[in-house]
């Protein structure tokens, strides 16, 4: 492990968390075309960490609302109170995930992380995601969603846990179906992030403390950071390109290297030559 490679890791993770392109899969491919070792789950965790930190810094007048709406609402469904049904929609959006989350803990995931398989998910969720937005309407607002709506983002984030399909992707993808315009898909998307990567961030924790592996904690530090800073920009960055912009670049993208990736591993193309 090398600064380097926490600067490079902390710039990829930043750029890819929450564009819609899958960073789990570029994290994974990381490793597998460079000469830098994988770099273990202390760092996928405070690269999350630095993300999620990211996020709470751009919404935070959001995040505030459902403070104050959760409290006053004395943390029932009471939508007549800002920020609460916004509050219950993250709850209910969230909740399939750590059901899943769990199941596919217990079972086993690394069969998911091979290149055919990122390649493929890639691709095709390129390709759903390019269905959305050109199909779908754009006339609903992130407060105009039921509970039932949020739910079914939820079960849609559920299959960005295989690796490629992106988190983020998939969310915005569900979102637009649902007739969310592009900037309150994103928006819902990237809130939607901060408990469930929490989640999986103290669940790896916990792992971490009982194995007593803190061999690499001042790198994780610096990777904190470095991943806070790409990340805001990069949300920064996001919504003002969907002010007046489609998700086309990012659909091109994943078209390309999701192509990219089968071809390389059906061997049909040497990503070495």
């Amino acid at each position: 492990m090398s600064m380097l490679q926490i600067l490079w890791l902390s710039i990829l993770q930043g750029l890819t968390e929450f564009l819609p392109v899958s960073s789990s899969g570029h994290l994974i491919l990381f490793s597998k075309f460079t000469d830098f070792p994988d770099q273990g789950i202390m760092i996928d965790i405070a690269l999350h960490i630095g993300s999620i930190m990211a996020v709470c810094i751009y919404f935070y007048r959001e995040i505030e609302d459902m403070i104050k709406g959760l409290y006053y609402g004395k943390f029932l469904p009471c939508f007549n109170f800002e920020g609460n049904k916004l509050a219950y929609q993250i709850i209910v959006a969230t909740v399939p995930a750590l059901i899943f989350g769990a199941i596919l803990k217990f079972c086993g995931t690394e069969w998911l992380r091979s290149q055919k398989i990122i390649g493929w998910t890639i691709l095709s969720g390129g390709l759903l995601l390019y269905a959305a937005d050109k199909m779908s309407m754009t006339i609903r607002k992130v407060n105009s969603l039921s509970l039932k709506d949020a739910l079914v983002i939820g079960f849609a984030q559920c299959i960005a846990l295989i690796p490629g399909i992106s988190r983020s992707g998939i969310t915005i993808t569900m979102g637009r179906f649902l007739g969310l315009e592009r900037r309150e898909a994103a928006k819902f998307s990237m809130m939607l992030a901060i408990p469930t990567i929490l989640a999986a961030g103290i669940f790896q924790a916990i792992e971490l403390y009982i194995n007593g592996d803190y061999s690499e904690i001042s790198f994780a530090i610096n990777a904190v950071w470095y991943s806070f800073v790409v990340s805001l920009i990069a949300i920064y960055g996001m919504m003002w390109w969907l002010k007046k912009s489609t998700f086309l670049p990012f659909v091109i993208y994943r078209i390309l290297l999701g192509s990219y990736l089968i071809l390389d591993s059906y061997k049909i193309i040497d990503i070495n030559m």
